[in-house]
């Protein structure tokens, strides 16, 4: 049976799709399994959970995720129904039967894909026989104290029996394909090769468990790659059990795959494998019909923060809020890794240009990344209070106001505004003022800390003497708590932040693809990342000039920290030196880049993936030409025309403009620039090299 040619990734907007016959997904059951399956701890679950929605469209009712079963997740996310495969619901009453529980429903997030839960604390007692066959199968002992591990394991051995039983019922018709994602789910692909169930199994790994230890750990990672005793580092960090399960489990699946190229070079390095196929993370984007919408979503949006700042830095809001940029960064709270160490060098560096350069703009930067807290800070709370107290009183001498305006106004007399407001009036508002009075600085971070002395970003903070004095130009707030619209005191959830904010600063050190700057272009918010990001490296290669599009890359591969730290400085400041005119016009280039991050286009490298691994487990029924690995070449966004001159001057294609307009300068065109770059990105597209005389048609692969 030839395989018809996976589709790659180059139907951006205004282009027709690939033609693509596609597997015959009547005959294929297709399984993902990973940790994060309706249980959110990192980026996998942002992965899984985007992706469902095209791989649903393409195979419908035989798509399944598998994942751990948490009470409380599967509570709120999964709607429990009954299998409707015969087989997999004998396979389930298999298990059970067994003592093992497994939960069958659908998850309640786009695309609603069918989940497999399995139930680790229910089948704990099984643990010390499944270590014993699990050392007897590899060698890989697991130790008592490693929870995490041992519950890995657990679940492992599970899915493992799960695909024994179903593969034994279904006798190869349909065939299976299972997916495995991370070292969490490794054991479980370990087991069924060594089995020899009879699957197709790929297994990607997002970033590798040694490298994040490693970096995270301060060392010249990436200049070092080839020089690191790899089992002696892993052994230093007590994790060599952790990083022999990954190996083995990148040695033992038909396909392995990673998120980006800059991961498969460490992977290579590390794990002694290199990837089959690199698939890169997407997004579902979804476009407005009115062209600008989110150019109004950000107005909204950056209003709702406005508010905050107002309540957060009540007595010492002596800046002027419309010349105010928000930055933020965002993550699980790794210092290092995520950059947060040379983003605040680079603010202490950027409030030193600012203040010199008597600029009159303010940076306010949020920190959102979690850490422990045991509740509010007091007077962060006191600040949302006061806030809410001015408004209502403004509010109280405006209804008063206007009253007695409308009934002068009646009489036909034009009201003394020295009488128009009583004594009372006045009494209030200077008591109100008042009120905002404080004799201490704005707080840096709007939680108690537990670690407060000891926390790197406070730290930092102390050291470079950011406080939130009147004097700097760069304010910094610490939001220690993933967002929430029911906050009381930032009220909006992470997506609605985002759309407000002006910049998100990324400066990863290790960052295999880097999820926050992606979110950011497809909701048209320019930022910084890093040629050391998978993200970084992807956006490089297929745009000529990413900063006029919105996306700063910091080289942190060939610089000293220093020179980085200098670079980002840079490019902060520049894009402070904007106007509001330019930033709606690059915001505008932002957002037309999120075509390049659509699963529509992204998900046919998992498809090549599923592809190949049928190649090789069942190589009599499925062939196609594995040299021929697809790879989004043939199309890169160039440079706008624009770019030099400024933009900032254009023609009026937003709802809004700038006041600083110069008629000498050339006029812009939204539209205009955006179907040249349509036309410009139509470039000839290959897969690999065809014997001569022979035509390729599109959707062809070699059988």
């Amino acid at each position: 049976m030839p395989l018809s040619r996976s589709v790659s990734m180059t139907s951006l907007s205004g282009l027709p799709p690939w033609e693509d016959e596609g597997l015959p997904v009547e005959d294929l059951l297709l399984f993902e399994v990973a940790w994060e399956v309706t249980n959110k701890v990192g980026g996998i679950y942002t992965v899984i959970q985007t992706k469902s929605k095209i791989t649903v469209d393409e195979w419908g009712e035989n798509y399944f995720l598998m994942g751990p079963y948490y009470e409380h997740n599967c509570k709120t996310q999964v709607e429990v129904c009954e299998a409707p495969n015969p087989a997999i619901k004998k396979t389930m009453d298999c298990l059970s039967s067994s003592g093992c529980q497994v939960r069958f429903g659908r998850w309640l997030i786009e695309g609603c894909p069918y989940v497999i839960l399995f139930d680790i604390g229910a089948a704990a007692w099984n643990l010390d026989r499944w270590k014993g066959e699990f050392w007897d199968t590899c060698g890989i002992g697991l130790p008592f104290h490693d929870r995490e591990a041992n519950d890995a394991l657990i679940f492992g051995s599970m899915v493992a029996w799960f695909f024994k039983e179903l593969t034994d019922q279904l006798q190869d018709m349909p065939n299976v394909i299972a997916h495995f994602h991370e070292w969490q789910a490794g054991a479980g692909l370990i087991l069924c090769r060594s089995r020899k169930v009879p699957m197709a199994t790929i297994f990607t790994t997002h970033a590798t468990l040694l490298g994040r230890y490693l970096c995270a750990g301060n060392v010249d990672f990436y200049n070092n790659l080839d020089k690191f005793n790899i089992d002696k580092e892993a052994g230093d960090r007590q994790i060599y059990h952790r990083y022999c399960l990954e190996r083995a489990a990148v040695h033992c699946s038909h396909v392995f795959s990673t998120v980006s190229q800059i991961t498969a070079v460490e992977a290579d390095h590390i794990l002694h494998r290199k990837p089959d196929v690199v698939t890169p993370n997407g997004l579902n984007v979804k476009k407005f019909s009115a062209m600008h919408e989110f150019q109004n979503l950000h107005s909204t949006n950056k209003a709702k923060i406005q508010e905050f700042v107002r309540g957060h830095f009540y007595g010492h809001l002596d800046f002027n809020l419309e010349k105010t940029l928000y930055f933020f960064i965002a993550g699980r709270y790794e210092f290092s890794n995520k950059g947060a160490d040379i983003f605040l060098e680079s603010l202490s560096r950027l409030n030193y240009l600012l203040r010199v350069h008597k600029s009159d703009m303010t940076v306010v930067v949020f920190f959102i990344m979690p850490a422990k807290t045991n509740n509010f800070n007091v007077e962060t709370l006191k600040g949302q209070a006061v806030r809410k107290q001015l408004w209502d009183t403004a509010h109280s001498v405006k209804e008063k106001f206007g009253k007695r305006l409308y009934e002068s106004l009646l009489k036909g007399e034009i009201p003394d505004m020295n009488k128009i407001l009583d004594r009372d009036d006045f009494t209030i508002m200077k008591r109100a003022i008042y009120a905002t009075q404080r004799h201490s600085l704005p707080p840096v971070t709007t939680h108690n800390m537990l670690e407060d002395s000891t926390d790197p970003i406070l730290s930092n903070v102390r050291r470079i003497g950011l406080f939130n004095a009147r004097t700097d130009r760069v304010k910094i707030v610490f939001h220690p708590e993933f967002l929430s619209s029911t906050s009381p005191l930032l009220p909006m959830d992470y997506e609605e932040f985002v759309r407000g904010c002006h910049l998100g600063v990324f400066p990863s050190y290790y960052e295999p693809w880097g999820y926050t700057p992606g979110e950011c272009t497809v909701m048209g918010i320019p930022s910084v990342t890093t040629n050391l990001s998978g993200f970084g490296c992807f956006v490089e290669e297929h745009v000529s000039d990413p900063a006029a599009y919105g996306i700063y890359i910091v080289d942190r591969r060939f610089r000293a920290a220093d020179e980085s730290c200098n670079q980002l400085t840079h490019f902060m400041f520049a894009f402070c030196q904007q106007t509001r005119r330019q930033r709606i016009i690059q915001r505008n280039r932002t957002e037309r880049l999120s075509d390049l991050l659509d699963w529509k286009y992204l998900g046919r490298f998992y498809m090549h993936a599923r592809h190949l691994a049928l190649s090789r487990a069942f190589p009599d029924k499925f062939k196609m030409d594995q040299a021929a690995p697809p790879h989004p070449e043939g199309f890169r966004y160039p440079r706008p025309s624009s770019v030099p001159p400024s933009p900032s001057v254009s023609l009026h294609s937003t709802p809004h403009h700038s006041d600083e307009e110069d008629e000498n300068e050339e006029p812009y065109d939204e539209e205009e620039e955006a179907e040249r770059d349509r036309q410009n990105i139509k470039a000839p597209f290959s897969l690999g090299v065809m014997p001569v005389g022979k035509k390729k048609q599109q959707g062809e692969y070699v059988s």
